[in-house]
């Protein structure tokens, strides 16, 4: 997979909770959704009568229509790239490439039928790493999803570093998914941070979980500061 610039395609609540190995305590709790762009995780959790979750995401600067036309303008291009290179995926959560499309697009269509009411309760802010406008522990648990370490030809070292430690300042804990990039190679980044990281006091943990799209993208990263 081959893309010029972060592209907006967001995930379900299902793939969230597959994807963080999150419980129903875990969704009790106070969350916050990094990158999250056109997930319908927020509003799935809305319609199930929980608001506390905040989204942030420098797209959400943008109203509802420009963002489901970024998404028009990459779909077909990431779906040919998915049908070129098949043995690159694993077809279990979503049946094939037209199975995938048909899921994002239902996504996409959930989100934006909560976005205006959701940006106006303050659910989806616009705000992006390394620096964010939070208290420290304002949240139990901090999610990220398909930013981090699956674009590390697009953001550095140091902007991975900065960003986990920012994320380790507003909660509780972090969980990163995936944590290889767009060739399906392992970010070279993990393996540096990990003991940067803890010499600055947060720890992290490699857990294995059950969503995998992507082969070999099937684990996630939690880091904890220690207090």
């Amino acid at each position: 997979m081959t893309l010029d610039s972060i592209v907006p395609f967001g995930r379900s609540l299902l793939e969230y909770q597959r994807m963080f190995n999150l419980s129903p305590q875990d969704l009790g709790q106070r969350i916050l959704g990094c990158g999250d762009g056109p997930a319908s995780f927020n509003a799935e959790l809305h319609q199930l009568g929980c608001d506390n979750v905040i989204s942030i995401d420098p797209i959400y600067a943008v109203g509802g229509e420009v963002i489901q036309q970024r998404f028009e303008q990459v779909v077909d291009d990431i779906i040919a790239q998915v049908k070129a290179t098949p043995e690159d995926w694993v077809w279990r959560d979503h049946h094939d490439p037209e199975a995938l499309r048909r899921h994002r697009l239902q996504t996409l269509q959930m989100f934006l039928q909560d976005y205006e009411l959701g940006r106006q309760t303050g659910r989806y802010q616009v705000a992006s790493l390394p620096t964010l406008p939070f208290a420290d522990q304002q949240f139990d648990l901090a999610l990220c999803s398909h930013l981090l370490f699956l674009y590390s030809d697009h953001l550095d070292y140091t902007f991975h570093l900065d960003s986990i430690q920012e994320l380790c300042r507003v909660a509780t804990q972090v969980r990163i998914f995936p944590l290889i990039t767009l060739a399906l190679q392992r970010s070279p980044y993990i393996d540096a941070l990990r003991p940067t990281l803890a010499d600055r006091g947060i720890t992290s943990d490699i857990i294995p979980v059950a969503y995998e799209l992507q082969k070999g993208g099937n684990e996630m990263v939690v880091f904890s500061q220690k207090i």
